[in-house]
């Protein structure tokens, strides 16, 4: 399972009604190291005067690991964190996740470009 849901926003759901601050608080709680990874990034991003910040750190675990990829996974979780950070993500292999600053676009376009897929390649990645 990728969320571990409370059941008020399960109930406001199968109303129709999800409050975004509420999922988001849903993903920061049940994704505590995919949380972490972006919210650091985010950090490092504002601190900076870069067009991006990534994160080339394998996770300490498969649990960890399981967190990001649920995370970087989900489109939904994905919009959720872009909005409410206000920066555009990108994900790369199992760990490699990047956060753009909204008018990054040829920095962005490069990172999810097949030719930086390819030379991020290394063979300790192929079975993550």
């Amino acid at each position: 399972m990728s969320l571990t849901v409370p059941p008020q926003l399960l109930q406001d759901a199968q109303r129709g009604d999800v409050d975004d601050a509420a999922f988001v608080d849903c993903v920061r709680t049940s994704l505590p190291y995919g949380w972490e990874v972006v919210s650091g990034l985010v950090d490092r991003l504002r601190d900076g005067d870069g067009e991006f910040a990534d994160n080339q750190t394998p996770p300490p675990d498969e649990a960890a690991r399981g967190q990001l990829l649920r995370m970087m996974a989900s489109d939904a979780m994905r919009a959720a964190l872009e909005d409410h950070f206000g920066v555009r993500l990108a994900f790369q292999n199992c760990h490699r996740v990047a956060v753009f600053r909204p008018g990054a676009g040829r920095a962005y376009r490069e990172f999810i470009s097949a030719r930086a897929q390819i030379l991020n390649q290394k063979p300790e990645l192929v079975d993550c």
